[in-house]
């Protein structure tokens, strides 16, 4: 299915968050269409500021432009998701792109947590994060992308989708990850590609060394039936991995593993968003 709209947007978000007392406040925010925030909320005391992104457009089409920025001021802490699931409709020929550009100063912590993403079949997208830490600073985040309209039978087989993640401290790479899918049968059936499994999630903590028994303790929580995961202990972080067949699956373990790292390196018990519905 290609999109039912025609117009391409080129989108901006430009968020800043300052530690202001005790509390993590948004003091700055910038943004073109269809791009939009929530006004702040703080569900679990002032110290940590929940912010919800929005699309207004109702999807992502071959053509659109989204730049993201996002700065973090020494000492801040954010937790940010989006609205509702994204998705990448079909394309007729044209990319949608869409450009993260992150910085978490000293001290700060940005826990980024969006709702998951359906690549429509022929969709052609490709999504560049870079999040830059200062020493001291930490970023934890996750994505769940689900290939294919799985409910109507559809197959991701035409198309393309590209995402390329870096985290950098100080001109030193801690985490680059980069993943291609190309749309056909022999990437979606291949044991090196989705291996017949239509959802992907990543989850990843970086900025702090953790402990051997952290990976031991994220693959015990690990309840599904039906999916593969993986746990790899960084340089400096955690990087849980699955692939399978259940969002709900992938949400209740990548939710999971969030839950034991706030606790052991955060300080904080989980606090989940209230857009989430679960």
């Amino acid at each position: 299915m290609t999109s039912p709209f025609t117009q391409h947007w080129h989108g901006r978000l430009h968020l800043n968050f300052a530690r202001q007392g005790n509390a993590t406040c948004l003091t700055f925010e910038q943004v073109k269409a269809p791009l939009k925030v929530q006004r702040p909320f703080y569900p679990e005391g002032e110290a940590v500021c929940h912010s919800v992104i929005l699309h207004t457009a109702g999807g992502i089409v071959g053509g659109d432009r989204l730049s993201l920025d996002i700065h973090l001021q020494p000492q801040a802490q954010a937790l940010i998701t989006t609205a509702a699931a994204a998705k990448l409709y079909g394309s007729t020929g044209l990319e949608a792109q869409q450009s993260v550009q992150i910085y978490i100063a000293e001290g700060a912590c940005l826990e980024w947590l969006p709702q998951e993403t359906i690549v429509f079949d022929q969709a052609i997208y490709r999504q560049d994060m870079r999040i830059d830490l200062a020493p001291g600073a930490s970023w934890l985040g996750w994505d769940i992308t689900r290939f294919g309209r799985t409910a109507r039978g559809e197959k991701f087989v035409q198309g393309n989708w590209r995402s390329q993640t870096e985290i950098w401290q100080r001109d030193r790479p801690l985490w680059i990850d980069r993943q291609w899918l190309p749309g056909c049968e022999e990437a979606f059936d291949s044991p090196h590609g989705l291996g017949g499994y239509p959802i992907v999630g990543n989850f990843a903590f970086v900025g702090q060394i953790v402990e051997t028994d952290l990976v031991e303790k994220a693959r015990s929580l690990w309840l599904g039936t039906s999916g593969e995961i993986g746990v790899t202990r960084l340089l400096c972080g955690l990087l849980c991995r699955y692939r399978g067949n259940s969002t709900m699956e992938a949400r209740q373990w990548l939710m999971a593993v969030w839950q034991l790292v706030r606790s052991t390196h955060l300080q904080r018990s989980a606090c989940t968003p209230r857009v989430w519905q679960l």
